[in-house]
């Protein structure tokens, strides 16, 4: 199954161990829409995956590569490592994230701890049995 994602990649302003301020990944917030432009799948922090039928999964991070899109987010595989519900994601044992567009930390320097910060991306999301 692969679901086109519109949504958001959160950041939070925190400092590194040289005590600077700068933007730390926190969650991703998208919608993934079948191929009809229904919205399918809600994603969320986790990272986890959550279809309309209550099926959800986690996942983490098993493999990155640079996005075929300059200035984007990086392509990713992951692993399904819990599950819940039955339903469209419950046999799900891979997704994978590709043609990303966006979604890197502001460009604005941050100048506040835990001050919030996102950045609009698009992706498309394959799920593997």
């Amino acid at each position: 199954m692969t679901l086109a994602a519109s949504g958001v990649q959160n950041y939070s302003c925190e400092f590194d161990t040289q005590h600077r301020l700068g933007w730390v990944f926190k969650s991703p917030l998208a919608t993934l829409y079948d191929a009809s432009g229904h919205a399918a799948v809600k994603h969320g922090a986790g990272p986890s995956w959550e279809a309309e039928d209550g099926s959800r999964i986690v996942g983490h991070v098993l493999a990155q590569q640079p996005s075929e899109t300059r200035a984007s987010i990086p392509q990713l595989l992951l692993e399904t490592h819990s599950t819940s519900g039955s339903g469209a994601l419950s046999t799900v044992r891979y997704v994978q994230r590709v043609h990303t567009v966006g979604g890197l930390a502001p460009t604005a320097a941050c100048s506040t701890e835990h001050e919030s910060g996102s950045s609009p991306y698009l992706a498309d999301y394959v799920f593997y049995r």
